[in-house]
């Protein structure tokens, strides 16, 4: 019997993987409308009906062009970092609930603090093992705004923890029936929006991509494959982190279609905030994670901790 559940949570999880790549590939032809429409001109509309094919023939166009590499990189890094940043972003998905036989575990949050974390470190290789100084500045500039930014996006987490005092996804569902967090902690989830953004290294802060200064950053030496998986896997972490703000502060019922017009809400937003805002100054974002976000958050944590140590008190 126990082998015909890992089969079938293989396949569950396979039927997922595939959906979240399906899913990348039509957020990319929405964002292309999306900033098309912002800039007052038509996105791609030739190839297929209305431009739906667009994407695969991207795909198809990206995976079958040469694959370059540096003379002078460091090989199986620079070959395996792309592949384990793809890897990293798909496996965070595997922290959804489900109340079928898919991976639902009580930890869901520590599983994803801990897998974000590490795709620090594919970044930071891609750009290092380059051995160009474009790719490396690219990669430590990421990497520096990435922790500083985890920093603030774990303490705004742990204000919601100590709400519903569980580390499980589902709990969050059995809190906000009857009111949503985003009203209860409304400066808290525009924090953990601008900080998604950075984390996701997206428009205003897309500075591993400065293209002004930086040749596009760290993955200036990619083509190909290479390229297309770390387009893939940052794509895949906006549509995670669009999901996990939609059950943290928008009362996501797993068994509603507005759960998922919810998700494509909050990644329309991503999308409109890079048509819509200039590139921030690289001291500015630093000054807004440690300066701003960091004391905020930890006042907030301590406000929710002293509610829910009084609230103790009192059922005691």
């Amino acid at each position: 019997m126990l082998w015909k559940d890992l089969i079938l949570l293989l396949l569950t999880n396979l039927i997922l993987i595939i959906c979240i790549l399906i899913s990348v590939a039509f957020l990319t032809l929405l964002e292309r409308k999306v900033l098309g429409y912002i800039q007052i001109r038509k996105g791609p509309n030739k190839v297929g009906f209305v431009g739906l094919i667009q994407p695969f023939s991207d795909a198809i166009k990206l995976f079958s062009k040469e694959q370059n590499y540096p003379f002078l990189s460091n090989f199986y890094v620079y070959y395996f970092s792309p592949l384990f940043n793809l890897f990293l972003s798909l496996f965070l998905w595997m922290c959804i609930p489900y109340m079928s036989v898919c991976v639902s575990f009580n930890l869901s949050f520590l599983f994803f603090l801990c897998i974000s974390s590490l795709s620090v470190y594919t970044i930071m290789l891609a750009g290092w093992s380059s051995n160009s100084n474009y790719a490396l500045l690219g990669s430590l500039r990421s990497v520096a705004q990435t922790i500083s930014y985890e920093v603030s996006l774990a303490l705004i987490l742990m204000s919601y923890l100590y709400l519903i005092l569980s580390f499980n996804l589902l709990d969050l569902l059995k809190y906000q029936e009857y009111i949503w967090f985003l009203y209860l902690m409304f400066p808290l989830c525009l924090m953990w929006l601008v900080s998604s953004l950075a984390e996701t290294n997206r428009t205003p802060f897309d500075f591993a991509e400065g293209e002004s200064e930086l040749v596009s950053g760290f993955n200036v030496e990619y083509s190909s494959g290479g390229f297309a998986m770390i387009f893939l896997a940052e794509y895949s972490s906006i549509l995670f982190m669009s999901m996990l703000s939609s059950f943290l502060f928008l009362g996501a019922n797993l068994f509603s279609f507005i759960f998922f017009m919810k998700i494509v809400f909050v990644a329309f937003f991503w999308l409109w905030v890079r048509g819509t805002l200039p590139r921030y100054r690289y001291d500015k974002l630093m000054y807004l994670a440690w300066k701003s976000y960091l004391p905020i958050s930890l006042n907030y944590l301590m406000f929710f901790c002293s509610i829910k140590i009084f609230i103790l008190i009192l059922l005691i």
